[in-house]
């Protein structure tokens, strides 16, 4: 499949979210509409286990005006899937029947395997991590995953989330300290009862709501240089203050913090409690935040069903940075180019012992390569401002923030002032030998960045001799490049510092 533009309206037990994508072969997935309803469906569930009408009506109005909006944009396929509340509503059949005669909309009751399930497609499709558990809090369960190396090994849903956890425990807006006591033994209990958690001694991984909401309270306490949590991480330590801070917080504290959405301000310190339940029995000292989830997990499923090659879970920065590439007018093939000779030119330096070979420092400048100077696409003479800005200031899967901010100060580099000034907020983040190593890397992506001045893709190889006390940079094109050879003279400096001895570039064309 080409072209795609699908809805996933997803009812939870706390919220009920729609979100609108398309995919596309050369643009991959994009959301493009995306709005929510704190509904609170969880609440509406009976003593006899029914929901009751209001909440049945409630969720018939949501679903009505979300059919208008996708009506508007012209979508027609779309999935609907109600997880906790709807699928514990012991007349979840009735409910499924009157959406389908009253509004035309089939509702997919998700198993708990199948809510866990999608939430780790999410993530193996947007993080790094190769080994982890996640934890998905709602407001009606939890669902509980271990993946290693990118493989589902085991999943459980809990019947329990924020909003139940709050009518069973909390008897006023507030969990009081007594009231957390016996909170703290349910969770203890309930995940000691997974033997295949405890003591695992694996990261874990938040998803949802909850979650992000946590990440950004956080990020807003430190001043957090970035905005954003997707594969941010957060220690055992970090946690534990956390809950200490907020959990001494009036509920009117709490609707003004900085970072936490004021419909969550009566369960955040509930789900921090479960968060740091959760660590204490796996003996996890890292806690990673994922903005992915359970739609991300359906669309991904659901592109893939029509197109096989959409997604690869081992090489997502890959299949991102090429997005992204695209986005701001790089075609694959110059791509590819410049990833090539980069990965060439690193590969001889190291053969000629002019650097020590590490494969780490290897895969950040092919993949700075990918990306480097994509900020001409808004202004070719503030590009390295531009690149800066977009690489460092969204989410890239595939790659932890630290590693993105890397990528950025490569794929920017100008020169060391620009350098210094990009790198100024984060230069806490690494230590001088490591910003020296970020700046010679970034000389040599723009030694190479200079072999394609033309947007011919005209160079094929780029190779170096040694040559008495100098080194000869030879390189070897389809046709005579006269504005590859003019950038490349005008860059020798910068190698010439690299490897200091002198330089002499040679340019050959091919037969």
């Amino acid at each position: 499949m080409k072209d795609m533009r699908t809805a996933i309206i997803d009812i939870g037990s706390n919220t009920v979210r729609l979100v609108m994508y398309r995919f596309s072969k050369d643009e991959g997935l994009r959301e493009f509409g995306n709005m929510k309803k704190v509904a609170r469906l969880r609440t509406y569930i009976l003593p006899t286990g029914e929901m009751s009408e209001e909440g049945i009506q409630l969720l018939q109005d949501l679903l009505q005006s979300f059919k208008q909006i996708l009506e508007d944009y012209n979508v027609k396929d779309i999935k609907i899937a109600a997880t906790a509340a709807v699928r514990q509503a012991t007349n979840n059949k009735e409910i499924v029947q009157r959406m389908q005669d009253q509004l035309g909309m089939t509702l997919d009751i998700l198993t708990e395997e199948e809510e866990a399930y999608y939430g780790f497609l999410a993530i193996v499709n947007s993080m790094a991590t190769p080994s982890a558990i996640t934890i998905d809090i709602g407001g009606g369960s939890t669902e509980i995953t271990l993946f290693k190396d990118k493989k589902l090994l085991k999943t459980h849903s809990f019947p329990f989330g924020t909003v139940s956890l709050k009518q069973n425990y909390v008897k006023n807006t507030i969990i009081t300290e007594e009231e957390k006591k016996r909170l703290r033994s349910y969770l203890r209990q309930q995940f000691m009862s997974l033997p295949w958690i405890v003591d695992a001694n694996l990261p874990i991984i938040g998803i949802g709501g909850s979650a992000r909401n946590i990440g950004q309270v956080y990020q807003q306490k430190i001043g957090y240089p970035i905005s954003d949590v997707h594969h941010y991480e957060m220690t055992k330590q970090n946690i534990e203050a956390l809950k200490l801070e907020l959990g001494s917080m009036t509920f009117e504290q709490l609707k003004n913090l900085d970072g936490l959405s004021a419909d969550r301000a009566d369960i955040i310190v509930l789900a921090l409690e479960a968060f740091a339940a959760l660590m204490d029995v796996v003996k996890s000292k890292h806690f990673q935040l994922s903005k992915k989830g359970l739609r991300e997990g359906l669309i991904i499923n659901r592109v893939a069903g029509n197109n096989g090659a959409a997604f690869d879970k081992y090489n997502v920065f890959n299949q991102n940075a090429r997005r992204i590439a695209f986005e701001y007018g790089r075609s694959e093939t110059e791509v590819m180019m410049l990833s090539s000779l980069t990965e060439q030119l690193y590969q001889v330096a190291c053969h000629l012992k002019l650097f020590d070979y590490n494969k780490t420092h290897l895969e950040l400048i092919t993949r700075a390569a990918k990306l480097y100077a994509i900020g001409e696409y808004i202004e070719l003479d503030s590009a390295s401002q531009h690149t800066f800005y977009l690489i460092a200031n969204q989410s890239i899967p595939g790659v932890t923030q630290i590693e993105r901010i890397k990528i950025a100060l490569l794929a920017s580099y100008k020169n060391k002032e620009y350098f210094e000034r990009f790198i100024q907020p984060f230069s806490g983040w690494f230590s001088k030998e490591e910003q020296k190593v970020l700046r010679d890397f970034g000389a040599l992506l723009k030694f190479v960045y200079g072999l394609n001045i033309s947007k011919r893709n005209i160079v094929s190889t780029v190779t170096l001799e040694k040559v008495d006390e100098g080194i000869v940079v030879i390189v070897t094109t389809k046709r005579t490049a006269v504005a590859e050879e003019y950038q490349a003279n005008r860059q020798k400096k910068n190698l010439e510092r690299l490897f200091k001895c002198n330089l002499t570039i040679k340019f050959v064309v091919e037969g």
